[in-house]
Parts: structure tokens; sequence; C-alpha cells
């Protein structure tokens, strides 16, 4: 479907004139499709990971993690979380096919139980392993999942990168997800998403999850190495440090199995 980019660029006499219904929404969905252009090609990546979740007392426990992807063309992508410290945790292996129309698949395998344990979609607003995120923000992002809405241009960013950004709100449009909307501040010029805020069933802000320090990758990929999300509601954290990104190791369809999750190391 050929997605056409409106901009109301009339002015007069030096004043813009606000954007009006319908033209906000095709100007959302073109900057969600222009993100989503922005990062594709890169076709499988790995990575380390901290996550550190806090509670409300400053309370800290931290999990080792490593981090692979798979690009899938015509479809969303194919990821798997290897847990390796603390030992409570370790060989916890996740695996999530994402896919831009229906219900994501995913599956957890925890090693206490010596069990694969599958995601229901109805269960996937709840949190991942003790975090501050949930299952369904564990997916890549699809543009097919939402409508969209433009709001306004805004400055996002840290304050030693201040970043001229669209704020777009995001409405999922697939069954049992845990939000009403999902409003994202993303820069103009390279598609980066900065900051995101997400209102729960009663339409209420739940959490914010901010991305710092950007660094590029094949002088194409861009990739945070800090996430931080807060929930508003609860005062719990979760910060995730990322490290050693690396790309195009020739990960295939057969390196994201869900019958050897057991078997993962």
């Amino acid at each position: 479907m050929k997605i056409t980019l409106i901009f109301l660029a009339a002015i007069l006499s030096f004043t813009v004139l606000p954007v009006i219904a319908g033209e906000a929404e095709d100007k959302g969905m073109e900057i969600a499709t222009q993100r989503k252009l922005h990062d594709q090609g890169w076709g499988d990546s790995q990575a380390e990971m901290v996550m550190t979740l806090r509670n409300k007392s400053g309370q800290k426990s931290v999990r080792n993690i490593r981090i692979k992807n798979l690009e899938v063309e015509n479809d969303g992508d194919k990821g798997l979380t290897i847990f390796d410290r603390p030992r409570d945790v370790k060989g916890t292996a996740f695996l999530s096919f994402s896919h831009p129309l229906g219900n994501d698949d995913q599956w957890l395998y925890l090693p206490a139980l010596k069990r694969v344990k599958r995601i229901s979609s109805k269960n996937k607003s709840g949190p991942f392993m003790g975090s501050e995120f949930a299952y369904e923000d564990l997916t890549s992002f699809e543009v097919e999942k939402y409508s969209y809405k433009y709001l306004a241009d805004e400055n996002c960013g840290d304050q030693n990168n201040r970043l001229k950004c669209y704020k777009i709100e995001n409405t999922p449009l697939y069954k049992h997800s845990g939000y009403t909307k999902i409003i994202s501040w993303i820069d103009q010029q390279e598609y980066r998403v900065y900051k995101v805020e997400y209102y729960d069933r009663k339409k209420s802000l739940l959490k914010t999850l901010t991305f710092s320090n950007y660094k590029q990758y094949n002088n194409k990929f861009w990739r945070a190495d800090n996430y931080q999300m807060i929930n508003h509601q609860t005062g719990k954290s979760t910060s995730l440090t990322w490290k050693n990104y690396q790309f195009s190791l020739g990960l295939s369809d057969k390196d994201f199995n869900k019958n050897s999750l057991k078997r993962v190391r």
C-alpha cells in the first residue's frame, strides 16, 4: 500500500496553521513508516546487556544477558534472549517471533521447571522476568500494529544533545494490549526514538522509557547504549545497558528454534 505524506505547509503572515484531522493521521503514519525504513537491512545481530532492576526503595538486582536478533523479510524480527547471571536465572531463555499482523509468538524456558512455556497473547501485558518491561515491549516495531497521529514538533534528547523531534501518538490495534496509547518522540534527522510514554487501560500514564548514548554501526544503523524504564505507578525502574554489538554474524532461522530452547548456551 502506497503511503502519502501530507505536510500542512500553508503559511499566512509567517504563521504555520495547525495540522487538522486526517492530515495528522497521515503524517503520523509517514513518520512511523520512515522510522521502520531507517532501520532496515541489518540482517542479524548480537549484543550483551546488563539489566538492573530497582524497587521503590532503591534496592537493586543485576542480570547479565545476551541478545540475538534476526531480520525476517516480509515478517517481523526474531529475537532470542539468554540469561547468563546470576545463578538463579542462568539458562533462562526467551524466544520471540514478531509479526506485522496477528499475535506475536513468544516462548520462555525456565530451567528450574525444565520446560518451555508459551506466552499467551492474553498475558503479554504482564512483566517480563520481574522487570518493568512487558512481554509486548520486547517485540520488534511493526508499523501495521498501530494507528498513528502526529501531535507536534518538540525538542528531545539529553542536555548535551538537544534535537528537534516528532511527537506522535500510537494506538495499538492488536488484542490484549496493556496500553490504550503510546506517545513517542522521534528525531527528525535519523528517526531514532528518544522517549516513549505508555498509558494503561485506564488511560493514565504508566511508564516512561528513555533512550540515550546512541552509536552508529556499519555507517548506518543506530543503537542506544542505555534504556531507562520508569514505572510511575509503582516507583520501580529497570535499566538496560548494552555493549559489544555485532552485525552480520550469519545467524539464520535455525538459531531461533523453540525446540532447542532447553539447549541454548
